[in-house]
C-alpha cells in the first residue's frame, strides 16, 4: 500500500510546542479512533457460529495482556502504540486455521478494506488535535500572563 503524507514537519514542530504527557495523549485519543475504525470491520466480518465468540471481540487499546507484552517489541519514551486486535485467544486460530479446519480469514480483509481510511483519519485528526491542543495551551498561557500583570 503506497501512502501520501504531506504536512509532517509543520505536525512535528507543533507537537514539539506541547508537553510530552500532552503530546503522547494527543496521539492515543487519534490513534484509538483511527483503530476503532479497523475494529468495528473486523467485529463485522468475525465469523458467528457455535464456539465462535469473535464478533464483538475486536477492541483497541493501549495494554496487551502478559502473554502478547512480553512478545512485544519496547518502544522508546516518546513513542506512543495503540494496538486493534482480538481479545479472544482463539482469532489467530479462526484467522490462519489449524489442523481441524481451514482459516476464516476476517482481519486481514478488514485491515484491507479499512487502512486507507484509518491512515486518513490519523493524518486529519493529528492536524486537527494538534491545532486545537495548541491554540487551548496560549490561550491559557496569555490568560496566566494577563492574570499574572504580563
Amino acid at each position: 500500500m503506497k501512502t501520501a503524507f504531506s504536512g509532517g514537519r509543520e505536525l512535528e514542530q507543533a507537537l514539539r510546542e506541547l508537553k510530552r504527557a500532552t503530546a503522547k495523549a494527543v496521539g492515543r485519543r487519534v490513534l484509538k479512533k483511527a483503530g476503532q475504525i479497523f475494529a468495528d470491520r473486523a467485529n463485522d466480518l468475525a465469523p458467528e457460529g457455535p464456539g465462535h465468540h469473535l464478533k464483538g471481540s475486536y477492541v483497541v487499546g493501549t495494554k496487551l495482556t502478559r502473554r502478547q507484552a512480553g512478545m512485544a517489541r519496547r518502544e522508546g519514551r516518546d513513542d506512543v502504540t495503540v494496538y486493534a486486535g482480538t481479545s479472544d485467544p482463539a482469532g489467530m486460530q479462526q484467522e490462519f486455521g489449524n489442523e481441524r479446519h481451514g482459516p476464516q480469514a476476517h482481519a486481514r480483509p478488514a485491515w484491507d478494506q479499512t487502512q486507507q481510511n484509518v491512515f486518513e483519519v490519523v493524518q486529519e485528526g493529528m492536524a486537527a488535535e494538534v491545532e486545537k491542543t495548541v491554540a487551548r495551551q496560549r490561550r491559557r498561557a496569555a490568560k496566566a500572563a494577563k492574570r499574572n500583570g504580563g
